[in-house]
């Protein structure tokens, strides 16, 4: 049940720092319910609804770009430093704002290595690699802001235009097999739509400052890539076992295959009760599969 106090309408204004693949599809979804979303630009846009903004050479927002927020969402990663950039240099022009909710897209990078095993909002973090450190640095910043704040912590991140479909068809994918790695990953309209649905059913719903967002079933990366060659109707190559591939993959696509573990949804979907739009990456893929057929 959607209490009708917290109703996204018109009268609601959203600031979203950093319009890429995340922020751009929830700024879409928001303004489809009536409500103002500008969407942060490193430069200058022919859009009306980017507005600019670089922490690196102190470009920030004109004073109009902020009447009348009433919700922030921050998708922009940590500085080389491990600072929020947008705490950095818009703090207090935010800290005087009347708003009603503050967003943050963390990563569940910061749990680190569980080996496989599940972890939940509950265990404490343990960064392993050094981005992830920064981003935990990130989320004690937002929480010890005294804002309205919730933190997102988010796995692989896939969807119509960005997924294992585009990897495979652009010859971009490399079919690496590692016994027992999983992995877990979401699907971009989940990530916006647990979203609006924890806005608008805040005042019926516990607060909780930390969410994971992910699917029901993480798993190899070797099953999603058969199924997506599956769905092209396409032969696939011979896997490669990690140990012969991590030589050719550079020291970014390495540290990906280090950390081993499953994120519970349980939080979210079972005690806030969202549902899923897309519970595994058979449906997610599915969906790309129909966007690159348009």
């Amino acid at each position: 049940m959607i209490d009708s106090a917290s109703h996204l309408t018109i009268k609601n204004k959203f600031l979203i720092f950093g319009g890429g693949f995340s922020g751009d599809y929830f700024a879409k979804a928001i303004r489809k319910l009536g409500c103002v979303a500008l969407t942060s630009s490193r430069s200058i846009r022919n859009d009306r609804n980017s507005f600019i903004f670089n922490s690196e050479n102190d470009s920030i927002p004109e004073d109009s770009i902020f009447e009348g927020v009433t919700h922030i969402l921050s998708c922009i990663p940590p500085d080389k430093n491990g600072n929020d950039p947008v705490l950095k240099r818009l703090r207090n022009k935010i800290k005087n704002l009347s708003l009603k909710w503050v967003g943050y897209l963390s990563t569940t990078g910061v749990y680190g290595n569980t080996y496989g095993d599940w972890v939940s909002e509950k265990d404490q973090p343990n960064p392993f690699q050094e981005r992830s450190q920064r981003r935990l640095n990130c989320e004690k910043e937002w929480i010890n802001s005294n804002l309205p704040i919730q933190i997102f912590r988010l796995p692989g991140i896939y969807g119509p235009g960005r997924s294992t479909l585009e990897a495979i068809k652009t010859r971009k994918i490399k079919v690496i097999d590692k016994e027992n790695q999983v992995f877990s990953r979401i699907h971009v309209a989940d990530i916006t739509n647990a979203i609006i649905y924890l806005i608008q059913n805040k005042n019926n719903l516990d607060f909780h400052p930390i969410i994971n967002i992910a699917d029901d079933e993480p798993c190899s990366q070797i099953e999603v890539i058969k199924y997506g060659y599956k769905l092209l109707g396409l032969k696939m190559p011979k896997k490669i076992l990690f140990e012969d591939a991590k030589k050719d993959l550079s020291p970014i696509a390495q540290s990906f295959w280090i950390e081993n573990r499953r994120v519970s949804n349980k939080l979210l979907c079972n005690k806030l009760g969202y549902k899923l739009i897309y519970k595994n990456y058979q449906v997610g893929l599915n969906n790309c599969l129909t966007n690159i057929n348009k």
